[in-house]
C-alpha cells in the first residue's frame, strides 16, 4: 500500500505479521513452566542485586516474584539480567508448605 505524505513523498506502510524478529515465544513457555511448577529461582537484576523466590505470575512486561517471609516483588523484565533455577530446584511448593524431594 502506498501513502502520500504532506510533502508528496511516497511511503510504504509496513505490516507486521507474527512475532517480532528474534522472538520465538520460548521465554513465555519457560516462565509458564517455572510458574506452574513453582521452581525456586534466583533473579539477577541489571544493577547486580540478586533476589530469590518463585515466579507466581508474569506477563509481557513484568514478573511477580513471591518470596518466603518477605514482600512479593513485581519486577519489570527490562530490569532483569538473568533468571536461573536455584540450587534448591528439587524443592516443590504446595500452597505455603515446602516439600523437599528426596535426593538419592
Amino acid at each position: 500500500m502506498v501513502r502520500r505524505t504532506i510533502k508528496g513523498m511516497a511511503t510504504t506502510k509496513k505490516r507486521h505479521k507474527g512475532l517480532p524478529a528474534g522472538e520465538t515465544g520460548q521465554e513465555a513457555l519457560y516462565l509458564k513452566s517455572l510458574s506452574e511448577r513453582q521452581v525456586p529461582v534466583s533473579v539477577k537484576l541489571r544493577d547486580g542485586e540478586v533476589v530469590n523466590g518463585w515466579i507466581e505470575y508474569f506477563d509481557d512486561m513484568m514478573v511477580r516474584l513471591t518470596r518466603e517471609g518477605k514482600p512479593n516483588l513485581f519486577i519489570y523484565k527490562a530490569q532483569i539480567r538473568t533468571i536461573t533455577e536455584s540450587a534448591g530446584a528439587s524443592t516443590r511448593r504446595s500452597g505455603n508448605r515446602v516439600a523437599a524431594a528426596a535426593i538419592a
